[in-house]
Parts: C-alpha cells; sequence; structure tokens
C-alpha cells in the first residue's frame, strides 16, 4: 500500500498559514477523492480542504486549533497501489517513462500538451481548486479563465471532481486554448513598517482572585496585530467636515416602502453614502491607490471596502468590487447581500480581497465622529458619523434663517506619506458636496 500526503494547499496570495478548526474524518475512515478532510479558518474566511485521491486516513499531523503553514503536511492517506519506499504527495511529481498500455500514453501526451499550451492552473483569491481539480484541469487542457468559468456545486461554490468531469464531458469539441506567453508580474516590494530598534515592553498586568482571564480569539489576535501594523506603517492624519443631509433623509423616507416593495430590499443610507464615496474616488484617483515601498500602484479598478459586525463582535471588510459601475439599486443588494453574508459567516475568499478604499459607519453605534485606522495597504479610510437633528443656518437668497437640520460628521484619515492635506480634505469635501446635492425628485 502507497501513503499519500495531504497538504495544507495555497488559499491566496496574501494568506500563509491557517487554524485548523475540526476534523470531519478520523483515523481509520475511508475518503473519496474531493472528499472534505478538515477544515481551517484564516484570518480572510473559513474553508474545507478536500482530498485529491481516494483512500483510508492512517494519521493526523496536527489537532484543532494548531496553526500550519501553507504547503505543509496535514495527514496521510493510505492509497491502493505499490509501496516503492516513498511518499507520495498533493504536490505535481515528474515522471520517468515507462512502459504501459496505449491508453497511458494517450494520456500522458495530453498532459505534456497541456503543460506546453495552459498556463498552471492555482487557486487564488477569487476561487479555490483542490490539487485533484487542478490536475484534473491540466490534463484536459482547461487553462485558468476557462476554469474560472465553470460552476461550482461545492461549498461556497467550490467546483469539485464532478463538476469538472461533467464539463468535460460536455465540453464538445472546443478548440483548445491557444498558446499564449504568461507576463511575469511586475515583483514589488511591500511596505515594511516603522518599528523601533528595541521593543517597548507592556507594563505587567496583575490580575486579582476576582478578575476573569478570556483568550483572545483567533479573528481578535489577528485585528490586533494588523491594527498595530497599520499604525506603525502609514503616517495616520485626520480630516473632518460636516454634511447636511436633509434632502437625503427625507428623499429616503418617501421612497423607502415603493422601494422595498418593487425590489424586495430594503434601502439604507450606507448604498447612498458609498455612492458618493465611489463618485468622489474617480474625481480623485490618487486616494484610490496603494504604497508599495517606493512604488505608488494607482488602482484601476475602485473596489470599496463596507466595515460589516461579525456575531461575535469582531469586524470584516467585505468589498464592492468595481462600486463605481453600479447604479443605486445595484449598490443597495450588493450592500445588503454582503451584510447578510457578513453576519452569517457565509464570506468568500474573493468577498474581502481587493479592496483599494474602505468606509466604516461609526454612526451605527452613535458616535458622530471617529479617527478610523486604515486597512493597509490602502491610503486612506472614511468613517460615517451619526445622523443628528441639530439646529442650524440655512442660507436663502431672502437671507439666513435657523433651521432643523439632519447634519452628520465625515471623518477622513489617509496616509500623510503620499497623500497630503491638499488631496484628503478635497476628497472628503467632495463626498459632502455629492451628498448636500441630492436630487430629492431622484427616481430609482
Amino acid at each position: 500500500m502507497a501513503k499519500f500526503e495531504l497538504k495544507l494547499p495555497k488559499m491566496g496570495e496574501s494568506v500563509a498559514e491557517a487554524t485548523i478548526t475540526s476534523w470531519l474524518k478520523e483515523v481509520g475512515d475511508t475518503i473519496e477523492a474531493d472528499e472534505a478532510v478538515f477544515e481551517i479558518a484564516t484570518d480572510k474566511v473559513d474553508s474545507e480542504v478536500p482530498s485529491e485521491v481516494d483512500g483510508v486516513l492512517v494519521e493526523k499531523l496536527f489537532e484543532v486549533d494548531d496553526v500550519v503553514q501553507v504547503g505543509q503536511t496535514i495527514a496521510v492517506i493510505e492509497i491502493d497501489g505499490d509501496d516503492d519506499g516513498e511518499t507520495s504527495s498533493s504536490e505535481p511529481i515528474a515522471q520517468d517513462t515507462v512502459s504501459e498500455p496505449v491508453a497511458v500514453a494517450e494520456v500522458e501526451k495530453t498532459v505534456v500538451a497541456a503543460q506546453d499550451t495552459v498556463a498552471p492552473i492555482v487557486s487564488s483569491g477569487d476561487r479555490f481548486y483542490s490539487p485533484l481539480v487542478r490536475n484534473i484541469a491540466k490534463q484536459e487542457g482547461i487553462s485558468q479563465s476557462e476554469l474560472d468559468t465553470i460552476s461550482g456545486s461545492g461549498k461556497d461554490g467550490r467546483v469539485t471532481k464532478h463538476d469538472i468531469l461533467s464539463y468535460v464531458e460536455h465540453r464538445g469539441t472546443q478548440p483548445t486554448p491557444a498558446k499564449v506567453a504568461t507576463p511575469e508580474a511586475p515583483k514589488v516590494t511591500p511596505a515594511q513598517p516603522v518599528v523601533a530598534d528595541k521593543k517597548q515592553e507592556s507594563a505587567p498586568v496583575i490580575a486579582s482572585g476576582d478578575d476573569e482571564i478570556i483568550e483572545m480569539t483567533r479573528m481578535g489576535k489577528l485585528i490586533a496585530h494588523h491594527m498595530v501594523e497599520s499604525v506603525q506603517t502609514s503616517a495616520h492624519v485626520q480630516s473632518f467636515i460636516e454634511a447636511d443631509v436633509t434632502k437625503i433623509w427625507n428623499w429616503r423616507k418617501k421612497v423607502k416602502d415603493e422601494f422595498f416593495k418593487r425590489e424586495g430590499e430594503n434601502l439604507t443610507f450606507t448604498p447612498i453614502f458609498m455612492e458618493a464615496v465611489a463618485k468622489a474616488l474617480r474625481d480623485f484617483p490618487m486616494m484610490n491607490i496603494s504604497l508599495q515601498g517606493d512604488t505608488i500602484v494607482k488602482k484601476k479598478h475602485v473596489n470599496l471596502g463596507m466595515a460589516a459586525a461579525l456575531p461575535d463582535g469582531n469586524l470584516i471588510v467585505p468589498v464592492i468590487k468595481d462600486a463605481d459601475q453600479l447604479n443605486l439599486v445595484g449598490m443597495t443588494k450588493k450592500v445588503n447581500d454582503l451584510a447578510t453574508r457578513a453576519r452569517d459567516n457565509k464570506l468568500k475568499p474573493d468577498d474581502i480581497q481587493g479592496g483599494t478604499y474602505t468606509v466604516t459607519n461609526v454612526g451605527t453605534f452613535g458616535s458622530i465622529m471617529g479617527t478610523p485606522i486604515i486597512n493597509q495597504p490602502q491610503v486612506g479610510i472614511l468613517a460615517l458619523g451619526a445622523i443628528r437633528k441639530v439646529p442650524a443656518v440655512v442660507e436663502t437668497p431672502e437671507g439666513d434663517f435657523i433651521g432643523i437640520r439632519y447634519r452628520m460628521f465625515l471623518s477622513h484619515s489617509y496616509d500623510h506619506r503620499v497623500v497630503n492635506g491638499a488631496l484628503g480634505g478635497q476628497f472628503v469635501k467632495a463626498v459632502k458636496d455629492y451628498l448636500e446635492a441630492w436630487d430629492s425628485n431622484r427616481e430609482i
């Protein structure tokens, strides 16, 4: 009997490790190819890891709550076949030419042709592919772009063995993708955090007998680390501005019931604010950038991060892709969908990756303003304060008077290494102007 090493696959470019949250199979259990063996959690989302072979689980190398690195062997599966003294693994292994039946020779030719014409299939932030699915795609000459179009029936839309085999069966006589040169991605140096030469030791905390000791959650530890790292990396500066949103308040009150009947969605203030931020980012593209070492990366797409609360009290930032291309109906549906799936712990890896700017609504908790920490490697984040009914000076052609208005503060944190005060202030003022210029007769 031969043995197969099941390793932690790459889950995305920014994911280097994961925590085992549960074992779905125990030692001695029979496993089918593409069947989930254990579940993991990363600082992004949770996922299952499937086997790419049929066999029996004979050894578990890690326990629940252990942290493992990408590429580490997590389990050993016993498979049918001659044991040649070496253990198979989930990594591709070069094979020597052997004398086999004609059918096997044809398969080998197919593999060689696929290697010549198809770029390597990889899991990315968009989708996760098991080693088995990747191997089938390679043998069948399925390119990365073609594989990305296959609908998955597995957890979180994952493409299973059945899905890809069904696709191959109905693929017909589609031409094999032409050989194309895959340009090598430019290498960039990540921004290095500025740290002191010596670690500053915090004062020891002495707990008395009446105090409760609570262990931080894995997510809490990661958030704490990212927040400290961001403060050490970026030179945070804040600009504050107050916006009159009376027109928006009255307009939403007038159309929200009709909107719900027609679209089946609640029209909140969030998509309205997101629309204004997306427009401002289009006006000031140098806010839609990231800093990599000494290089500025100007983002082509406006992908808005939206801070959302999790059931355990932590926050996660799902991303609205190409937010500047959405109308208000589309923005509303996207905001509601991401918020619901965040609360239900059903976000996919792609839902929280690729953000270029972040918005957080501190007004949800009653705060009128805040000083949010930048979500690296972005260079700005906007905090939306609570909407308050206040007396204010109203300017009219007939003169000024005091009126009751709905107003809110916009708090803009930005990275002063690359965003100066003029740009940071102009951007948040543009958001204010879009909100105050709201068309009270707008139809959706």
